[in-house]
């Protein structure tokens, strides 16, 4: 539903997005009914490349999980199949509530901004594609815009753009369609350190604020950590699941959190599963 004209959505990373507005531990989705469950999941090629082998994965409503792995362990793939771009070759891919399977918005790598229109015509792209109107989605784009800190960078090209406020327009053109789960897949991987650590920061305080069920992909296991309420390894030839490591950390996470022995805890682990994953 549209916010009222009198609302001003917190912007990207606002601290006014506080502890009280999110859930203070990941231990709160263990009994969280799952969205999605992939059971005993094999994806095969045509080329006779075994992508998957077996999957069990179960995605809980509400969630931030992370699939961390080596290069061409599937975990695009596993997006694939949730997306709906592709169909497993064995096994059963299920939503548990078909509605958010209609309300899915998906994040690339690669922002893949048209050139030749500004930053309000990207993120009206999907909703004008939907048939609605300039201006219908007028209000719509001016919050997605502003939700991800990019207010006052409307008229402004491509072009123009650093590559942190191009994925920026990125994610405000998958949130304009306002979806129930995002999927992400490695969209901070091609920038620097200190960009990469402001976005990790304002898309947890967003997720916070939306509630959105998040499934991200990542190489990067202080993303993994920082970021997730769960995080699921995965190993390669082929590509399975080797760990399934919960983060029970409250939020919100801060700089300290990363400084922590719990966070190097949990970094010791994943980086274990990782290289179990490789033999």
């Amino acid at each position: 539903m549209p916010c009222p004209a009198h609302y001003l959505p917190p912007v990207f990373g606002d601290p006014r997005v506080t502890s009280s507005s999110a859930y203070s531990s990941s231990t709160s989705y263990q009994d969280v009914a799952p969205t999605v469950i992939l059971d005993r999941v094999s994806k095969v090629y045509p080329s006779g490349t075994i992508a998957l082998q077996d999957v069990d994965l179960s995605v809980k409503q509400g969630e931030f999980l992370s699939l961390v792995g080596p290069s061409g362990c599937g975990k695009s793939t596993v997006l694939g199949l949730i997306a709906g771009l592709s169909k497993p070759t064995q096994g059963d891919l299920q939503w548990t509530m078909p509605e958010f399977r209609k309300d899915l918005a998906f994040v690339f790598q690669d922002a893949s901004l048209l050139p030749w229109s500004n930053v309000e015509e990207n993120v009206r792209l999907p909703l004008k594609l939907a048939g609605q109107s300039k201006k219908q989605t007028q209000q719509a784009v001016a919050e997605a815009i502003a939700l991800v800190g990019l207010t006052g960078s409307e008229k402004s090209f491509p072009r123009q753009l650093s590559g942190g406020m191009k994925m920026r327009v990125s994610i405000a053109r998958a949130i304009v369609t306002q979806p129930k789960v995002l999927l992400m897949d490695e969209p901070f991987g091609a920038l620097d350190e200190i960009t990469r650590n402001r976005l990790n920061e304002d898309l947890m305080n967003l997720w916070r604020q939306k509630r959105w069920t998040v499934v991200f992909v990542t190489h990067n296991i202080y993303e993994a950590v920082y970021l997730s309420t769960r995080v699921a390894v995965m190993g390669v030839n082929p590509g399975r699941i080797v760990d399934d490591l919960v983060i029970d950390a409250p939020y919100p996470r801060t700089e300290g959190f990363r400084q922590s022995p719990e966070f190097g805890q949990y970094r010791r682990h994943l980086a274990t599963a990782l290289a179990e994953g490789m033999e």
